[in-house]
């Protein structure tokens, strides 16, 4: 039976395990990136291993989440501290201002054929051209630059088959948006989606990198596209076509499941707040009012993006409408370099946009967040209630050619009203600038690593007792994402000092409680379906324990939260009967007894001593996670194990 690409790709890694899907294997990862907002933790804790030079091929450090140096010196260390650890370890430095770790890799360094793990969510843009790229905790970063494998359970993998050719005003935006409102934020859980079919080769490489960018919104393991004459095309064009190789399916190849979209019959989407699933047509809420539009983001920030707004604005004579406010955020400097020789920048200062830094910023609440209400249309991949920085803010997602729409009119607005469609050409070489990357040290003895007050040291958990007893410190219900746990935005700036940053934990919900946890001495958390999804960051596990959470019982989990909060020895567990869930109240004590013996097994019981019942709990744990969980966290268990 011939191989789809995904198996190819983690066939080809595998270093123990069986390739059987539901079994955990390991993989060897060839590249790893990490962001500052995840990143001075993941390198904290790569510290604590004793490594002396990362093993990887190659290992990149960028700073894209907090680059405005503000409010303080905490960022400005943060960014000197990772530079310098960088210099001395033996990875490459991305200087603020270069560009989003996603755009950057995927233009400079990603290499079809090749494994990548990053500590950020959308590391599965990479998929667009031909990697296996799986976003991940930032120990789990941490382990692959110390030379260790990465866990993971055999995916199933899913065909999307691409059919036709997209229309004019149609963009790849609109068949990420199709298939999230058909598969929804769940259905890609422990799934590889795969693209293929005939409309595969209509799709630039840019453009099928927003749409695997945005595969981490299903909850997919990753998503991947062949690697063909387009890869090959674009990667001469970076001056990289020594990196290219040919990967695709074999014509046998056998898929879980095949879903088809026939890109002809597609039309212009949009996703309703507050979830990226929300997804309609445009034409069936034309006319609202929209006060923001911002293009950009990790998503849809390539030079093709900006320069089709540009040229929209440009040969049409339009302007922002007067009621709307809108921002440009590029995905790199080498996009706003070119951006600016082929007048794209002035034709958009011009109609009035303002351009932003390359930088995610208004993507995780770093600026540009709506008016008290107000609707927002943006280009990036997720619409969190909150996360734009304005609470009762309304963000949709949509395309740049719906945004520039929306831009023009002051309404939600079908691009097709708009007339001719202006296309932009693929440049045959882009302008190569590598200069704001920095390498790493040749005599790593002679760097010494920069430490600010503001990094604290790494949180420790101890090995797992034989009985949890405790408060449910909070109940909660479906979808809470890592931004209601650790919200982004100005917390980030306290991501290498988990004392203060956990003072956030569940701050939107609960302003008070981290006071509480504290009071109580730690407790459990209860969660219903999806519990965990959105970003990769591990605070949303790490600050949790710091405040002595012991357990997350919860209908389901996100992919990376889960492993997440194995990682720091906090025990996610599921509901056996899905009904028990209604029966647990807020300040109910439990007990767990006999944990470290029920953990051999399959299900653990919690006594809801409140209650005087008993829950049956499931925790899907590989002979290693659980090993991990004995032993306090994957820190404790790698040190153990050298």
């Amino acid at each position: 039976m011939g191989k789809s690409v995904a198996q190819k790709l983690i066939d080809s890694h595998l270093v123990s395990g069986e390739p059987v899907q539901g079994k955990e294997v390991n993989i060897r990862i060839d590249q790893t990136i990490t962001q500052d907002a995840t990143g001075t933790m993941a390198y904290l804790q790569f510290e604590a291993m004793g490594v002396p030079r990362v093993k990887t091929e190659l290992s990149v450090s960028y700073v894209d989440h907090n680059t405005l140096q503000y409010g303080g010196f905490e960022n400005a260390d943060d960014h000197r501290f990772l530079q310098t650890l960088a210099s001395k370890y033996g990875i490459y430095f991305s200087k603020p201002g270069n560009g989003i770790c996603h755009q950057v890799h995927l233009e400079r360094f990603g290499k079809p054929g090749k494994t990548m793990l990053g500590s950020d969510s959308h590391t599965p843009t990479g998929g667009g051209i031909g990697m296996l790229a799986i976003g991940a905790g930032g120990l789990d970063v941490a382990v692959a630059l110390g030379g260790g494998p990465f866990n993971l359970v055999y995916p199933k993998v899913v065909k999307v088959d691409l059919k036709g050719k997209l229309k004019p005003w149609v963009s790849a935006k609109d068949i990420i948006l199709e298939l999230l409102r058909k598969m929804t934020v769940k259905g890609g859980v422990g799934k590889v989606i795969e693209y293929g079919g005939e409309g595969v080769a209509s799709l630039s490489v840019p453009e099928r990198a927003t749409i695997t960018n945005m595969g981490a919104e299903l909850g997919a393991t990753s998503s991947v596209f062949p690697s063909d004459e387009v890869t090959k095309e674009f990667l001469a064009a970076q001056g990289r076509e020594a990196d290219w190789i040919e990967l695709k399916a074999d014509e046998d190849a056998r898929y879980d499941e095949t879903i088809e979209i026939n890109l002809s019959k597609l039309e212009p989407m949009i996703a309703k707040p507050h979830m990226p699933d929300q997804v309609c047509k445009v034409s069936e809420i034309e006319g609202m009012k929209v006060d923001q539009v911002c293009v950009g983001s990790c998503t849809n920030s390539s030079y093709r993006d900006l320069m089709l707004v540009s040229e929209v604005f440009h040969k049409g004579d339009f302007k922002v409408h007067p009621d709307v406010s809108m921002t440009i955020s590029p995905g790199s400097k080498q996009v706003l370099d070119m951006m600016a020789l082929n007048k794209g920048l002035s034709h958009l200062i011009e109609a009035g946009a303002r351009i932003l830094e390359a930088t995610c910023g208004p993507c995780i609440g770093n600026g540009q967040s709506p008016p008290s209400g107000g609707v927002s249309l943006r280009t990036f991949n997720r619409n969190f209630e909150g996360r734009s920085g304005t609470k009762d803010g309304k963000v949709f997602l949509c395309s740049p050619e719906v945004a520039v729409a929306a831009a023009i009119y002051g309404v939600i607005t079908d691009p097709r009203k708009l007339g001719k469609f202006p296309k932009v050409k693929a440049p045959a070489k882009f302008l190569i600038d590598d200069s704001m990357v920095v390498a790493p040290a040749k005599d790593p003895s002679k760097v010494s690593i920069s430490r600010g007050p503001n990094i604290k040291e790494l949180p420790k958990q101890g090995s797992l007792p034989e009985t949890l007893k405790g408060k449910v410190l909070i109940k909660l219900g479906d979808n809470i994402t890592t931004d209601h746990i650790t919200p982004a935005g100005t917390w980030l700036k306290y991501r290498s000092n988990v004392p203060k940053y956990s003072e956030s934990v569940f701050s939107q919900i609960d302003a008070r409680f981290h006071e509480k946890a504290k009071a109580a001495g730690g407790g459990f958390v209860v969660g219903g379906e999806n519990y965990g999804q959105g970003s990769s960051r591990e605070h949303a596990a790490l600050c949790p324990m710091y405040l002595g959470i012991k357990a997350i019982i919860a209908k389901s989990f996100a992919r990376i939260h889960k492993d997440n909060l194995v990682n720091f020895g906090i025990l996610p567990l599921t509901f056996e009967n899905a009904a028990d869930y209604d029966s647990i109240d807020d300040g109910d004590e439990f007990e767990m007894p006999n944990l470290r013996q029920a953990l051999t097994g399959e299900s653990v019981t919690v006594r809801n001593v409140t209650k005087g019942r008993e829950i049956r709990l499931k925790h899907g744990y590989s002979p290693r996670q659980v090993e991990t969980i004995l032993a306090g966290g994957t820190l404790n268990y790698t040190t153990a194990a050298r």
